[in-house]
């Protein structure tokens, strides 16, 4: 947890895999951009992708949340789903790069110093897609 650069890839109970998992992104400062992934890498069952943060229901409606992790999560999904596929990988590049504009350039959400709201944000990146 200290050193997390000397990682690459850890492989970890659902337990542990989730405590790392906040633990991570909590040490970029937020854990408000953070995608997740329960892999299952066979495809023999389902896999799945979220937001670190959870539902947050406290700012539910609020229009408040910031997107860039379920945007983010949507991203990693593209890539898994359509590995080796070109019209994939190319959607999740696109995604990608309008989320680090986004994050760069902004709007930006509260969390993260802006005063966009969830829709902007999100509508932003739409366009930049």
């Amino acid at each position: 947890v200290l050193n997390p650069e000397q990682f690459d890839v850890v492989v970890a109970s659902n337990l542990f895999g989730d405590i790392l998992s906040d633990l991570g992104p909590a040490c970029t400062g937020t854990v408000g951009i953070a995608p997740s992934a329960n892999l299952n890498p066979e495809r023999r069952f389902p896999s799945l992708f979220e937001p670190v943060h959870g539902s947050a229901p406290d700012i539910a409606g609020k229009n408040i949340a910031n997107p860039v992790a379920m945007i983010w999560s949507a991203a990693m999904m593209v890539e898994f789903l359509g590995q080796g596929q070109a019209p994939y990988q190319a959607a999740y590049t696109d995604m990608m790069q309008a989320i680090e504009h986004c994050l760069a350039q902004g709007p930006r959400t509260a969390d993260l110093g802006g005063k966009a709201t969830t829709t902007e944000v999100g509508q932003a990146i739409a366009a930049m897609i």
